[in-house]
């Protein structure tokens, strides 16, 4: 009470006064309190850690790297909290670029380590591994002569990038050709595409693949729906969110802009502060407020595409197709450091138009249960036209399909690289392959295939051996394996039979991998995506919706 009537009588005197007991006033309030006491705490824990580095320096048995130990204790600081506030070394400055524009300095081609070398999985098409005849298969024995054996894929990514307009030289190895092959190349600015792909099916609806929110996604993707609208009169539009791990906030609330009035509140952020606290709404006029939409998202699908899917979800401008997205629902921004590092924290958390926040996981109390949301904190809430939506970690489809799962034995045949090799030396016997949309896999290349992994001596082991196996060893310690031994034989006998039969049973599945991965040696990342949308039941699903305007409206109704 002294404070306000003191405050009240200082109103009237100089606008210094007012200041002075306006930031007296905070410092009462129980944020600042909070703020002093971690000052405090930040001040004495910098004394204790430099002191800490000197004595390490001066008095430890060995030389140290100070710069190394620096890194990792700032990473064991922020383990502690969430897996999105990290430490960007200078070194890893150019992989934040390509996250937020899409672009940066190379070769243009994705790599993977296989045993002690790094391959050459898929040059992109127009850039300079694929203008330079590097092709998938081939391996990287040194990068401008630095020996390449036992380097990570991470490390010889960082060895082919480089300022646009550099020269690299590659010595690389290629199956087939027993002599190196040296490559001479010149790095170019290499663009990811936003949309790497986009079409209008034959009965007029029109599907766009987003697969980042960088820099212009918004825009290009009004340009491709522009255009079908102009060239092709689309009666319905499939937005492929499938894999899409996000990117910028503010592509992914223009991307809904496309399809909601000026005005639209698409997302709001709240943080600690008031600072952090801020609405999203849609500012341009719109392009089409009627045309049928459905979004296709999965378990990958993962903050900007969740707002956008959300969004339009909460609006009831969309049908949301596939399973239940990843829930990633925390904003982060990156703050520059000394010595040319950058922080990249979480400072917010972000709420759709329903008022829902989708994060699946409370860091926070990440040791009680997982840190996950219990059923019974779960909120109910209501989209625009009414329907109850949940805030239960993620956004749950309209239409919920169950996932792709592949069997053992492709999923077996996929990660041991084997669909992989096979193709590369596909490509090299055959010159040209019919287009993306025709080409299957005949009784004549799959009988190859065969022959194939038989000189790769290809095994795999179950799920079900591996059970029997441990069963034997629990029977084994506790003395009953003698008893049982023959049973477990026998029961491991018909699973091997069976399993044996495994790549004739799953031959359906096996041949969507392989074609897939062959089509990509002719047509690239863009063919890769047409044979594999022949085959994708949750396409085949938006289609239905789209077509049957009865059930497109009554799952928005």
């Amino acid at each position: 009470m002294i404070l306000y009537l003191n405050f009240q009588y200082l109103m009237n005197r100089n606008i210094y006064t007012y200041v002075l007991i306006f930031f007296l006033f905070l410092s009462y309030s129980p944020f600042a309190s909070s703020q002093n006491q971690n000052n405090f705490e930040i001040s004495k824990s910098i004394d204790i850690y430099n002191s800490l580095f000197k004595e390490l320096n001066i008095n430890y048995v060995d030389e140290i790297n100070p710069s190394q130990l620096n890194e990792s204790a700032i990473n064991a600081m922020l383990d502690g909290l969430d897996p999105y506030t990290v430490y960007i070394p200078e070194s890893q400055i150019e992989d934040m670029r390509l996250m937020t524009t899409g672009e940066y300095g190379g070769i243009g081609s994705l790599i993977q380590q296989i045993g002690q070398y790094v391959y050459i999985t898929e040059p992109y098409e127009g850039f300079p591994a694929q203008k330079a005849g590097i092709i998938p298969g081939d391996y990287i024995l040194e990068i401008n002569g630095l020996d390449a054996k036992g380097k990570t894929s991470a490390e010889i990514s960082e060895l082919l990038k480089g300022t646009p307009g550099s020269p690299v030289k590659l010595l690389i190895k290629r199956d087939g050709i027993e002599a190196p092959i040296l490559k001479d190349l010149v790095r170019e600015k290499i663009k990811i595409d936003n949309i790497p792909y986009h079409t209008v099916f034959s009965n007029g609806i029109g599907y766009i693949r987003l697969s980042a929110f960088t820099q212009k996604s918004a825009a290009e993707l009004k340009e491709v729906f522009l255009k079908m609208k102009e060239n092709d009169s689309i009666s319905g539009l499939i937005i492929d969110l499938r894999g899409n791990g996000g990117g910028l906030l503010n592509e992914a609330v223009d991307i809904a802009n496309v399809f909601v009035d000026k005005g639209e509140l698409i997302v709001s952020t709240r943080g600690k502060s008031p600072d952090r606290t801020s609405i999203h709404r849609t500012r341009l006029a719109p392009v089409d407020l009627n045309i049928p939409i459905v979004v296709l998202v999965n378990e990958s699908s993962a903050s900007a595409s969740e707002i956008v899917a959300g969004a339009l979800q909460d609006l009831d401008r969309a049908v949301i197709v596939g399973q239940k997205t990843f829930g990633k629902g925390l904003v982060q921004n990156v703050v520059p450091l000394t010595y040319n590092t950058q922080l990249k924290i979480t400072v917010a958390k972000y709420y759709i138009p329903s008022g829902r926040c989708i994060q699946a996981i409370d860091y926070k109390h990440k040791e009680e249960n997982g840190g996950k949301i219990p059923d019974s904190l779960v909120s109910s809430f209501r989209t625009r036209g009414g329907r109850i939506v949940f805030d239960n970690g993620g956004i749950t489809p309209d239409v919920t399909l169950t996932a792709i799962e592949f069997s053992p034995v492709s999923a077996s045949l996929y990660t041991g690289n084997l669909i992989f090799k096979y193709a590369n030396q596909f490509a090299r016997n055959n010159q040209t392959i019919s287009s993306p949309e025709t080409f299957e896999i005949s009784d004549a290349i799959y009988e190859d295939f065969l022959k194939f992994l038989e000189k790769q001596e290809f095994s795999y082991t179950t799920e079900s051996e591996k059970m029997i196996r441990k069963l034997s060893q629990i029977a084994e310690d506790e003395l009953y394996l003698s008893a049982v031994k023959p049973q477990l034989d026998s029961l491991e006998s018909q699973f091997n039979a069976i399993k044996k039969k495994d790549l004739l049973t799953q031959r359906s599945e096996i041949e969507q991998l392989l074609r897939a991965e062959i089509v990509s040696r002719y047509y690239y990342q863009k063919g890769k995506i047409i044979s594999a949308m022949k085959d994708d039941p949750e396409i085949k699903k938006a289609k239905e919706v789209l077509i049957d305007q009865r059930l497109y409206k009554q799952l928005l109704n």
